[in-house]
């Protein structure tokens, strides 16, 4: 027989042996998983890009005073840079993730007439001079949204405080030659503060009501009244202060409630001129003291 065709005959055979076996019974095969594609796989996963925001504030019309140097003092235009500027970013810098702008201080150099550090705004009607303020009878408003995001403990393991928000007082030139005094300094006649994890208010009364226009304007004929505490504990979450001002009228609205100050001791503060304050102004000696307020909103307007 011819090879070709014996191989020919044998590799039918083969075959037709194979069919037969595979109808009689199934032949239980290995399954086989396809991989998933590893590079695909990574980028489905891959998280979106954090939204980084900036806080809206405007600051041509506030200095902040630092706590350092004499202290320090940076006015506009170059607190307008203060995301470059060198000087401000360890004590002034953005929180982009929780889109505020952050104030950060510790006891270091102070200002005329207190003990204490700040790292604080100061409101300028005059973008880069100290020189033109306000009065009551010419009004202000002061709205603030923020929060006291870390803060250190004394040595009995309380909270330190911080002042948030103030209204200082300033004495024209013509006020501070008539008493001689040295500078333009007059007493702040509000004072906000973080304390314990409530708002705080402290302001201004007269010692003696029925001193003159001239007697009240010495630093000493003011005493403070006895503060009044917001019930609502705000402890480290954000919240939103309003001051409002009018003549003979003061008002401070913390999350919607009211205190309102209307009595002989804000018509006598018509005298002076104002201005505002808003940040960090840490209220201890502690050198192991330290704070951070945080502004998401900051308007002022007149």
């Amino acid at each position: 027989m011819n090879i070709k065709i014996l191989y020919k005959w044998i590799f039918i055979s083969f075959l037709f042996s194979f069919t037969n076996c595979n109808s009689e019974s199934e032949v239980d095969l290995p399954i086989v998983k396809e991989e998933p594609n590893i590079e695909e796989k990574e980028n489905d996963e891959e998280e979106t890009p954090a939204e980084y925001k900036i806080p809206n504030i405007d600051l041509s019309h506030w200095k902040v005073t630092l706590p350092i140097g004499k202290p320090t003092e940076v006015s506009p235009p170059e607190i307008l840079e203060y995301g470059t500027n060198q000087t401000l970013k360890p004590f002034m810098y953005n929180d982009s993730i929780n889109g505020s702008l952050v104030f950060y201080t510790y006891p270091g150099s102070t200002t005329a007439n207190t003990s204490y550090s700040r790292t604080e705004l100061r409101e300028q009607m005059v973008s880069g001079s100290n020189s033109t303020n306000w009065t009551f009878k010419q009004g202000g408003y002061l709205k603030g949204k923020l929060a006291v995001t870390d803060i250190s403990k004394d040595d009995e393991g309380d909270y330190h405080r911080t002042i948030i928000m103030q209204i200082h007082g300033r004495l024209t030139n013509e006020q501070r030659d008539l008493i001689g005094q040295k500078d333009n300094n007059a007493p702040p006649v509000l004072k906000i503060y973080w304390h314990k994890g409530y708002v705080r208010i402290k302001t201004k009364i007269l010692k003696d009501v029925n001193a003159s226009d001239t007697e009240i304007l010495e630093t000493d004929a003011w005493g403070d009244d006895e503060g009044y505490n917001f019930p609502e504990y705000v402890g480290f979450d954000k919240f939103t202060l309003e001051v409002k001002v009018s003549e003979g009228k003061m008002e401070v609205i913390m999350n919607g409630k009211s205190k309102v100050y209307k009595d002989i001791h804000m018509q006598r503060w018509g005298v002076f001129e104002n201005y505002f304050k808003a940040g960090n102004y840490l209220t201890t000696l502690d050198n192991w003291a330290g704070a951070k307020v945080e502004y998401y909103q900051l308007i002022v307007e007149h």
